[in-house]
C-alpha cells in the first residue's frame, strides 16, 4: 500500500469519535513517568528501546508521542529548554507538533496493524505483519532528515506475530546512534524474552477517576459535555482505562449497554433469555463497534476481578486469570480466522459464569 494511501486508512490506534493519542496535547496521571523519562533523556545515558507497559486505554500511546514530540522539537539533553522542563510538553504551535499531528515527521515511524482493503468487508488486519516491520527497519538505514533522533513508536507490541517480532528484536539488538523504540504493551510478560531483555521498563498504573474526568473533559465539546459525576462513575467501572471510560460515555442509555450492565452486575446468575438478545444484537455486521465495546468491558470487568482477588490468594485469582487468557484466545482465534461471533459470545457469557462461581 502506498504512503498516501496508508495515510487515509482508518487508524487502528484510534477510537472511533476520539482523538487519536498522537493528537492529544494533555496526559493526566503520569507525571512520575514523563520524570523519569526527563531525567534518564538528561543525563546522556537514554536507553533505545522502552516498553510502555500496563493496561489498555491507561494513556501508554499517549505517552510514547509525547516522548516523540519533546525530542523532535528538543533533540539536544543539554539545552536550557531541556534543562527547564518539568514534563514532556510541547507548545501546539511548534513545528514538531504540526508534523506529528498530521503524521508527517520524516524520522518517526508508527509501526501497527494496517488496513486490509481486500477483505470481505474490509478491515484491519489481526496482527502487525513482518512487512510493516521491516518498512520500519527501512527507517533506520538511512540518516535522521534533521539530525535529529529517529523515534520507532510500536502500538501495541501485543499483536506482534513471531515474524515481525522477531524482526523489532533484530532492530533493537544492534540500534544506531539517535534512534529510539517506544513500544507499548498492554501485557508486556508475554513479549519475547530477548526483546524485554534489551528494554527499559516502564510500567504506567491507571489513573485514578479525577484524572480521568479531567482527561475527558479536556477532549472536545463532545466529550466535555458530560457531567463530572457521570465521568467519575464511567471511569470506576472502567478501572482507570481512558479509552474504555470514552466507550461507556458513548454507549450511556443504550439498550445493548443497559443489557451487558444487568449481565455482569448478576453474575454468576445468568438470564439466558437476556443473554440472547445480547448475542443477537452484537453479532449484526453493522453493531461491530459495539461488539469491541463490548470485548473491552469483558477485559475490564476481568481486570478488575483480578485485582480485586489478588489479596484474597491464588485459589480466588486463578478462575478469573484463566477465564481471562481463554477468551483472550478464542477472541483472538475469531477475529484471525472469521468465526461466528455467536458462537464466541456464548462462549464468553459461560466463561464469566463459571469463574465467578469459585
Amino acid at each position: 500500500m502506498s504512503e498516501k494511501k496508508r495515510a487515509a486508512s482508518p487508524e487502528s490506534d484510534v477510537l472511533p469519535g476520539a482523538p487519536a493519542p498522537r493528537t492529544t496535547k494533555t496526559l493526566f496521571g503520569h507525571a512520575p513517568a514523563e520524570r523519569e523519562f526527563l531525567e534518564a533523556f538528561r543525563s546522556g545515558r537514554l536507553p533505545h528501546a522502552w516498553i510502555l507497559g500496563g493496561r489498555r486505554g491507561i494513556g501508554k500511546a499517549t505517552l510514547a508521542w509525547r516522548v516523540a514530540r519533546f525530542l523532535t522539537a528538543n533533540p539536544e539533553p543539554s539545552t536550557q529548554a531541556v534543562r527547564q522542563a518539568t514534563d514532556l510538553s510541547v507548545a501546539p504551535e511548534t513545528k514538531a507538533s504540526h508534523l506529528i499531528d498530521s503524521l508527517s515527521a520524516p524520522d518517526i515511524f508508527l509501526l501497527r496493524r494496517e488496513w486490509n482493503p481486500l477483505a470481505k468487508p474490509p478491515k484491519h488486519f489481526t496482527e502487525i505483519r513482518v512487512d510493516d516491520a521491516r518498512r520500519a527497519l527501512n527507517m533506520f538505514h538511512h540518516n535522521a532528515a534533521s539530525g535529529g533522533w529517529r523515534i520507532c513508536i510500536v502500538d501495541s507490541a501485543d499483536e506482534l506475530n513471531r515474524a515481525s517480532a522477531n524482526a523489532l528484536l533484530k532492530m533493537i539488538e544492534e540500534p544506531p546512534a539517535r534512534a529510539l523504540f517506544l513500544i507499548v504493551a498492554h501485557q508486556p510478560g508475554r513479549l519475547l524474552p530477548t526483546i524485554r531483555s534489551r528494554c527499559r521498563k516502564l510500567m504506567l498504573q491507571p489513573p485514578g477517576p479525577a484524572d480521568v474526568v479531567r482527561a475527558v473533559r479536556a477532549l472536545d465539546e463532545n466529550w466535555a459535555k458530560h457531567k463530572p459525576a457521570d465521568i467519575e462513575k464511567a471511569a470506576h467501572r472502567a478501572g482507570g482505562s481512558v479509552r474504555e471510560t470514552l466507550r461507556i460515555l458513548a454507549r450511556q442509555g443504550g439498550a445493548v449497554t443497559r443489557q451487558v450492565d444487568d449481565f455482569l452486575d448478576n453474575l454468576p446468575t445468568i438470564d439466558w433469555s437476556g443473554v440472547q438478545n445480547i448475542i443477537d444484537a452484537l453479532s449484526k455486521p453493522q453493531n461491530a463497534n459495539e461488539f469491541d465495546a463490548f470485548i473491552e468491558t469483558v477485559f475490564a470487568w476481568l481486570d478488575s476481578r483480578v485485582k480485586a482477588a489478588a489479596g484474597q490468594g491464588p485459589r480466588r485469582l486463578a478462575p478469573f486469570a484463566e477465564a481471562w487468557d481463554r477468551i483472550n484466545d478464542a477472541t483472538r482465534a475469531a477475529d484471525i480466522y472469521n468465526l461466528d461471533k455467536r458462537g464466541l459470545l456464548l462462549e464468553i457469557a459461560e466463561e464469566l459464569a463459571a469463574a465467578t462461581k469459585q
